[in-house]
């Protein structure tokens, strides 16, 4: 293998790297106080409002429902409008979180489910208010889950990125169709899916590594 092929396939794996990194960070940031939101806007929860909890709610399945392929092409002015492109991997950025968010938001939301209703009781029968309740009960309970969640995510939004390269998103989606597919060469898409197996290996062990972290806590 030339050492031209060999850089390319660096870049590529640093794209997809970046790709996914950037779109699990900022999903996170804003799909765990959806999470968070959904679950304690219930009725008969600690900030119970059933009107906001079913629009957050819809908002939340529509966003699910859209297979990632065509939001890709669905939100392409939008993509344009943030980055200026809407091709390359700030592009792909872009429609990966989108796709992320309530991803992560239902994850979370069913981690807090696993709570035990006592405990949000003990909270308020000695005075604490709901933010210190989503503060220091509900989020340290779910710990555990919120990252099996997370890394549940970032294991998605890797094959997402993938796909995102088979449409000019870059990495090694990109890498794969342009080289190994569209020229016949059985080793590169042989090297793309190995290195895509390793990445989702990695993000997975971590993640175990980190619940059993919080676990032992």
């Amino acid at each position: 293998m030339s050492s031209a092929m060999i850089e390319l396939i660096l870049r590529a794996t640093l794209d997809t790297l970046y790709m996914v990194a950037v779109s699990g960070v900022v999903a996170a940031l804003l799909g765990v106080p959806l999470g968070v939101l959904l679950y304690v806007t219930r009725p008969g929860q600690i900030m119970a409002h059933p009107h906001l909890n079913r629009v957050l709610g819809i908002a939340t399945n529509i966003g699910r429902s859209i297979p990632f392929i065509i939001l890709m092409v669905a939100i392409i002015p939008f993509t344009r409008m943030l980055v200026g492109t809407s091709i390359g991997t700030n592009a792909a950025v872009v429609p990966l979180t989108i796709a992320a968010i309530p991803f992560v938001a239902r994850l979370v939301e069913g981690a807090l489910n696993e709570i035990s209703p006592g405990l949000v009781e003990a909270a308020q029968s000695m005075g604490a208010t709901p933010w210190q309740i989503i503060g220091k009960v509900l989020l340290p309970e779910a710990r555990g889950g919120i990252i099996t969640g997370l890394t549940i995510t970032v294991v998605t939004l890797v094959s997402y990125s993938a796909m995102a390269g088979a449409v000019g998103g870059g990495g090694l989606g990109d890498l794969g169709i342009r080289y190994g597919y569209n020229r016949f060469n059985p080793t590169v898409m042989l090297i793309t899916v190995a290195i895509l197996v390793v990445m989702v290996q990695g993000f997975q062990s971590l993640g175990d590594y980190l619940v059993r972290k919080s676990d032992r806590k």
